[in-house]
């Protein structure tokens, strides 16, 4: 992608900044719901890809009719409304506030006592590292940036926007509590340190990949092709593979976080690391799903997740 002049730098930015700063001045309740409106106005005017989105629901649940579908995808986008009045308030949010907004899996003494939360305790201690692995999935934004508040930074891998200001203003929001973000196009050296380290690494690996750089794994009964960076760097690390989402819970009016069952690479020598990293993959991907279904009305359905398709079959898209 060429780059960008200063010009177009500043007339992106403006207006993003702008409508940053409009919301973040507004009561929290307020800036929510003028994100939500925004974005069912955008889905109005522009139809949202609703072509790839109404594909991509028709994959994920073929059991449902046409009328269930664009309700999840209406649903989907106003999350999107939701997020963006979230963030907006990142700048002023204070831990208390955070704590009492998003509810922790761990704050459940069942939870805490369990041995495998046990488990994930001890070998912590011993100074193993650990992968949160997401979806795009209700608030990912506020789990990420409520983690560093209540229990420690993490150094999560993000692609940078290609607009240097407006990328510079995002990652200060997001790094209000000690987090900070890697390349994840140049990413391997540095992710490394983390984990070798001890330390915390996010990644949000349910999104298409190239194949050069991914695997195919199922995703909703149909092959997907799935970043295999993560499981090879848990298997030269030893680190800890734990899932994570953070949904709108609108019952509790705050967001709940929700953990899976920890994935851990096998003890090396593997016979087969092909076949190890494909497991690892595909576990991981079977996590993602399984919090996608939890909450279907708050995944982003835009994305073309089967665009990169095994060789001889046919596009999707």
């Amino acid at each position: 992608m060429a780059k960008k002049t200063t010009f177009q730098v500043w007339a992106e930015y403006l207006p993003v900044r702008g409508l940053l700063g409009i919301l973040a001045i507004l009561p929290r309740r307020v800036a929510v719901n003028i994100g939500i409106f925004l974005a069912r106005v955008f889905y109005l005017l522009t139809g949202g890809r609703k072509d790839v989105a109404l594909k991509n629901l028709t994959i994920a649940f073929p059991e449902k009719d046409d009328d269930e579908r664009l309700a999840l995808l209406k649903a989907s986008f106003a999350n999107l409304g939701r997020v963006l009045g979230e963030f907006s308030q990142f700048e002023k949010l204070t831990r208390a506030e955070l704590d009492e907004m998003v509810e922790f899996e761990f704050e459940d003494p069942a939870f805490v006592s369990s041995p495998e939360r046990q488990h994930i305790d001890a070998e912590r201690e011993k100074g193993r590292g650990m992968i949160l692995v997401g979806p795009h999935l209700g608030n990912w934004e506020i789990g990420v940036f409520a983690y560093s508040a209540a229990r420690e930074p993490l150094t999560y891998l993000a692609r940078p926007l290609d607009n240097p200001k407006i990328e510079g203003l995002v990652a200060r929001l997001r790094s209000r509590f000690g987090n900070r973000s890697i390349d994840k196009t140049n990413s391997v050296s540095a992710a490394f340190e983390v984990l070798r380290s001890g330390g915390i690494l996010g990644a949000l690996p349910d999104v298409n990949m190239h194949p050069k750089d991914g695997i195919f794994v199922p995703f909703f009964g149909l092959e997907a092709c799935t970043t295999r960076g993560l499981a090879m760097l848990a298997m030269r690390t030893n680190a800890l593979i734990m899932p994570m989402c953070c949904v709108w819970d609108a019952a509790k009016g705050k967001y709940v976080v929700r953990y899976g069952s920890v994935i851990e690479p096998a003890e090396a020598p593997v016979a087969d690391r092909n076949a190890e990293i494909y497991r690892l993959t595909a576990e991981t991907a079977a996590a993602m799903e399984s919090f996608i279904r939890m909450a279907p009305d708050q995944w982003i359905w835009t994305h073309k997740r089967w665009k990169t398709r095994p060789p001889g079959e046919a596009p999707i898209y």
